[in-house]
């Protein structure tokens, strides 16, 4: 009986780590503008993983808004940024690359990125969930005096794979990666 009942928790603890979400989400008003940091907690799909070790890259587009609130009108959209990211393995070596960009990648090549190399799966994993000190808005954009609203979505984006992975990925729930959080910010207190 006992054993049942332990048994019974872990399940459920396991169950619920493999939920996706943001974990930390923290954003920091300057003069110069708004800066996003956070901590992701997700885990790559089984059928996602299993390509990856095939050699497939998979690709995530992390993406910032920003929204001035209106009581009379929808929201102002006042911001909006992305962040594209490339994850690779290459099995000759063993090693895992991370390719990040603020554009989309292409077919003609990765044009200009910052690039990072793993050894392991668990470490790449963890520098794609995450974020420090990302710039999501300039200072002069952002009302002095305004309520406004950050919205943050990361997703893997099935459109980058290669055609016969984006046809067995429509519909089915093994390729579905999407988190995102929505967060209030005031105006900043008077500098004393």
């Amino acid at each position: 009986m006992l054993w049942g009942c332990l048994f019974l928790a872990s399940t459920a603890l396991a169950a619920s780590s493999s939920v996706p979400e943001v974990g930390d989400l923290r954003i920091d008003r300057t003069e110069d503008g708004l800066y996003l940091s956070a901590n992701l907690q997700v885990a790559l799909p089984e059928l996602a993983e299993d390509a990856l070790y095939k050699g497939i890259p998979m690709y995530f587009v992390a993406e910032a808004q920003v929204t001035r609130d209106r009581w009379y009108w929808y929201d102002r959209q006042v911001a909006e940024t992305s962040r594209y990211l490339r994850l690779s393995y290459q099995p000759l070596t063993r090693r895992w690359r991370l390719n990040i960009s603020p554009v989309p990648f292409t077919n003609s090549g990765l044009g200009v990125v910052l690039g990072q190399t793993f050894d392991e799966y668990e470490d790449a994993m963890a520098a794609i969930q995450r974020f420090s000190r990302w710039k999501i808005a300039d200072g002069d954009v952002m009302d002095a005096d305004g309520v406004h609203t950050v919205h943050f979505r990361f997703r893997l984006d099935t459109s980058q794979l290669p055609r016969p992975f984006q046809i067995g990925a429509v519909g089915r729930t093994g390729w579905n990666l999407l988190v995102s959080r929505s967060q209030r910010i005031g105006a900043p207190e008077p500098a004393k």
